[in-house]
């Protein structure tokens, strides 16, 4: 099977998918809703959609194609406001975060689907274990070389991203001492991690072809990458965010990463290459344990930063591309989370250690996702 043709789309557009957990309202562990909750969405007018995944327990959204944080932000509203009436016609919850912090693996069923029932014949408990809940953002790409140029530019601040975005310190009941405890899970397939340093799309194709030949794959949806190529779409996919526990840190991430993409574009400020991969490992595993007091290596000098103070000198930097993308409050919140609260598994800890009960963190889990008081 060949690689699908790089369908071109216009620079730096953004799409977002948010994965979500479906919980009871007596216990708040895992509930497989999933075909309940899109029957009742069924014939509803959305501006995305939102559709099954793997297993039975959870649900992705996604919005349509955005040009900025503003129309991001809007969308994930609504689908968010859909998603969160439906569910209390059900009687059930609705929450973020990159892990539930004390579902079971075994419990949980797979999802009725080709695609799930395939994944889930190929990796056994691999797929009923892949119950976690991660934001992926696409963004868009004129060519094929333009993407892969992008992609290994953005590769250099995955362990950032991970960091920001760390909600999953829980794992079966027990703190895993991982900010992003979700990454495990991913790192567990095979074709997980960093994206191989192709630099051509007529490269990348020949790669694809090698790969597709050997049996191991038959569509990109089988490269579980930290940053993969989306042909069929004409984007890059971020796949490293665990799922915030709001819309609106959801939302701020996406046009982050959108600010980062337009700088890259703008003005090179370095060539990626082969070095990267060197501490890559390093500066992932550190920002997966640590979160932003995490160090991070530079390839270019072999300086050691915090992935906090990394973040502070990178939003300025791109402080011009935020104002010229209408993403200023994006930054700002994501700037005040830096200085004040830290990450979202900074506040499941907290509020851990305050309620002394998961199943409580989970219940104002969804209180926070709907956006009520908690």
């Amino acid at each position: 099977m060949s690689l699908e043709p790089f369908a071109p789309s216009r620079a730096l557009t953004l799409g977002v998918e948010l994965e979500l957990q479906i919980v009871n309202t007596h216990d708040h562990d895992l509930a497989p809703h999933a075909p309940d909750l899109l029957r009742v969405l069924r014939g509803v007018a959305l501006p995305g959609d939102i559709k099954p995944e793997v297993t039975r327990s959870m649900v992705e959204l996604s919005t349509g194609i955005c040009d900025d944080h503003r129309a991001v932000l809007a969308q994930l509203r609504t689908l968010r406001d859909a998603l969160v009436d439906a569910a209390r016609r059900l009687e059930i919850g609705l929450c973020g975060g990159g892990t539930h912090p004390f579902q079971h693996w075994k419990r949980q069923r797979i999802y009725a689907e080709p695609r799930f029932r395939q994944v889930s014949a190929l990796y056994g408990y691999l797929a009923r274990q892949f119950t976690v809940f991660g934001q992926h953002v696409h963004v868009g790409c004129p060519s094929g070389d333009d993407a892969l140029l992008l992609l290994h530019g953005l590769a250099r601040w995955m362990p950032h991203l991970i960091a920001l975005a760390a909600a999953s310190p829980f794992v079966q009941g027990e703190d895993t001492a991982f900010d992003s405890a979700r990454l495990n899970s991913v790192a567990a397939f095979p074709l997980a991690g960093r994206a191989p340093f192709v630099t051509t799309w007529r490269d990348f194709e020949a790669y694809f072809d090698r790969m597709a030949r050997t049996g191991i794959v038959s569509s990109m949806k089988d490269f579980y990458w930290d940053i993969r190529p989306k042909p069929e779409f004409g984007t890059i996919e971020v796949r490293v965010l665990d799922t915030p526990l709001t819309i609106d840190k959801a939302a701020a991430l996406a046009a982050l990463i959108q600010c980062i993409a337009a700088w890259l574009r703008a003005e090179r400020p370095y060539v990626p290459g082969e070095d990267d991969a060197l501490v890559y490992g390093f500066n992932r595993f550190q920002a997966c344990r640590f979160g932003l007091d995490g160090l991070c290596v530079d390839p270019t000098d072999g300086a050691q930063r915090t992935m906090r103070a990394d973040l502070l000198a990178l939003f300025a930097r791109i402080e011009g591309h935020a104002i010229d993308r209408h993403a200023e409050p994006a930054i700002a919140l994501l700037r005040q989370s830096l200085q004040e609260d830290g990450n979202d598994a900074t506040w499941l800890r907290r509020t851990y250690d305050r309620e002394r009960q998961l199943a409580e963190v989970v219940r104002l889990q969804v209180a926070r996702w709907a956006a009520t008081d908690t």
